[in-house]
C-alpha cells in the first residue's frame, strides 16, 4: 500500500464540494448591445431592465436543485451592476429605477430570502478604466471594488476571478486575496492568486477523468494554453468547478437565440462529465434585456434537475464503510444500472485504482474499472440482476474509507 502524505481539504471546501450544482448568470450591459465581450464604451443609457426580478432568476436556480448562484458584479467591459464609489460607469448612470438601483443587492436579497448561497463575479480586466494601464493606480482601484462587494451584501460563498483579457497581466494578487480573507474568510476563491477551487480549464462543462482534487496550478483561460502562477500559500487540495452556458458558446442572453438551447440529454451528459467525476457542475442561464430569465431557458433547467433527482433522488440501497473492499447488500435480486461512489474526503482522496462488481449466480462479474473516486463518481452500465454488489480498491493511498456506496436502477426513467 502506498503511504504517500496525502492532501486533505478545509472544512469550508468540502462544504462547497458538497454543493455540486450551480447556476451561473451573465448579466450587464452586453445584455443590451447583443455582444459576449463590450469594448467598455457602450453607454449606461442602454441598462434598463424594466421588468427586473431577481427573485425570478434564483427561485429557478433552487427550483432546479441549485445550491448556490454565481453573478457577474462586473465584466469585462467595466459596467458595474452596483453603485460603487469608484467609477461612475455603473447603475447610477443608468435610466433603470433612475439611478438609484442596485442589481447586485436584489440579488443577494432574493439568495438570502431563497436560502440560497450567493457568490461574485468581478472581472480582473476593465476594458473601460482610464487607469487601468497604470498597475498600481488600478490595483488601488480593483481593491476598492473588491472591498466595496465584500462587505456590503452579506456572506458570499465564492468569488470568482476571470483569467480572460489579463494573460500576461499581474495583479496585486497578495493583496486582493488578503482582502477576501479579511473579510469573507469562507468564500471559495476561484483560479486566480491563492485559490481554492480551480477552473476546470474549458467552458464545455466537463471534467476529465480522472479529476483529481489535488492541483499545483490550472490554465488561465480559454485564450491561453498558459498557466496561471499562483501565490505562495496556496493549497494543495483545489478541486474543480466545470462552468458551461446552457446555451451553446454563448454567456449573455442574445435575442433570437433560442436554437443554440443545449438539449436535455446534452445537459445531462455534462451532469455525468462533471459531478460524476467529482467536480462541480456551475450552469449559466442570462437574463434578457427585460430582466427576467427567458422561459425556455427556466424550463430546461428545471427539466433537468427535476430529472437528476428522478435518477439519483433515492437510490435502491446505500451504505459506507471502511477498507479495500465494501459491500453492498440489496434487499432481493433486482436490477441496477448505476452507482454513485463517495470517498470521505476529510481523509484526503485514498482510493486510486479501484473495480465495481456484481454477483450474478455464483460468480462475481466486472461491471466497471476506474481510477479516481474523491468527492464522486457515478458510474453507469448495462442493466444487471443482482443482491450483492462490492467495490475493491485495487490501489490505494493508506485504507479507503467510503462515506457512501449507493445502488440505483433508472433506466426507462427519462
Amino acid at each position: 500500500m502506498d503511504t504517500t502524505v496525502l492532501a486533505k481539504p478545509s472544512v469550508q471546501q468540502m462544504a462547497w464540494q458538497d454543493l455540486e450544482f450551480g447556476m451561473f448568470s451573465h448579466f450587464g450591459m452586453n445584455t443590451f448591445c447583443d455582444q459576449e465581450w463590450g469594448e467598455g464604451n457602450d453607454s449606461p443609457a442602454l441598462f434598463n431592465p424594466v421588468q427586473l426580478d431577481a427573485r425570478q432568476w434564483v427561485r429557478t436556480a433552487k427550483q432546479a436543485g441549485c445550491k448556490y448562484l454565481i453573478f457577474t458584479a462586473k465584466h469585462h467591459d467595466g459596467f458595474c451592476l452596483w453603485p460603487t464609489a469608484t467609477t461612475d460607469y455603473s447603475v447610477k448612470s443608468s435610466p433603470w429605477k433612475d439611478g438609484k438601483g442596485d442589481v447586485v443587492r436584489e440579488v443577494a436579497d432574493a439568495c438570502r430570502e431563497e436560502g440560497l448561497l450567493l457568490g461574485l463575479y468581478l472581472s480582473p480586466w476593465d476594458r473601460h478604466e482610464p487607469c487601468y494601464p497604470d498597475k498600481d493606480a488600478y490595483d488601488d482601484f480593483y481593491a476598492a471594488q473588491l472591498t466595496e462587494l465584500l462587505t456590503q451584501y452579506g456572506p458570499l460563498v465564492e468569488v470568482w476571478f476571470d483569467g480572460a483579457g489579463s494573460e500576461g497581466r499581474e495583479y496585486d494578487w497578495p493583496r486582493i486575496i488578503g482582502l477576501v480573507k479579511q473579510y469573507q474568510p469562507d468564500a471559495m476563491v476561484f483560479n486566480m492568486g491563492s485559490p481554492t477551487i480551480r477552473w476546470v480549464g474549458n467552458e464545455d462543462g466537463v471534467a476529465p477523468y480522472p479529476c483529481w482534487n489535488t492541483a499545483e496550478t490550472a490554465r488561465e483561460s480559454m485564450y491561453t494554453e498558459e498557466k496561471v502562477s499562483w501565490i505562495e500559500g496556496t493549497p494543495a487540495w483545489v478541486p474543480a468547478e466545470c462552468d458551461v452556458p446552457i446555451r451553446s458558446r454563448h454567456w449573455f442572453w442574445h435575442p433570437n437565440d433560442e436554437s443554440s438551447l443545449h438539449s436535455l440529454e446534452h445537459l445531462l451528459d455534462l451532469y455525468y462529465r462533471s459531478v460524476g467525476h467529482g467536480a462541480t457542475l456551475l450552469l449559466n442561464v442570462a437574463p434578457d434585456d427585460r430582466g427576467l430569465l427567458p422561459d425556455v431557458d427556466v424550463w430546461r433547467i428545471i427539466e433537468l434537475g427535476d430529472e437528476i433527482r428522478r435518477r439519483f433522488g433515492a437510490p435502491i440501497t446505500s451504505t459506507a464503510g471502511e477498507g479495500k473492499e465494501v459491500t453492498l447488500e440489496l434487499d432481493q435480486n433486482q436490477p441496477v444500472d448505476h452507482v454513485i461512489l463517495m470517498e470521505d474526503i476529510a481523509h484526503g482522496e485514498r482510493v486510486r485504482e479501484y473495480v465495481l462488481e456484481a454477483c450474478c449466480g455464483n460468480e462475481w462479474v466486472e461491471l466497471v474499472s476506474g481510477s479516481a473516486i474523491g468527492h464522486k463518481k457515478i458510474d453507469r452500465f448495462e442493466t444487471v440482476h443482482t443482491s450483492l454488489l462490492r467495490v475493491r480498491a485495487t490501489s490505494c493511498v493508506e485504507t479507503p474509507i467510503l462515506r457512501r456506496f449507493a445502488a440505483y436502477h433508472v433506466s426507462g426513467q427519462q
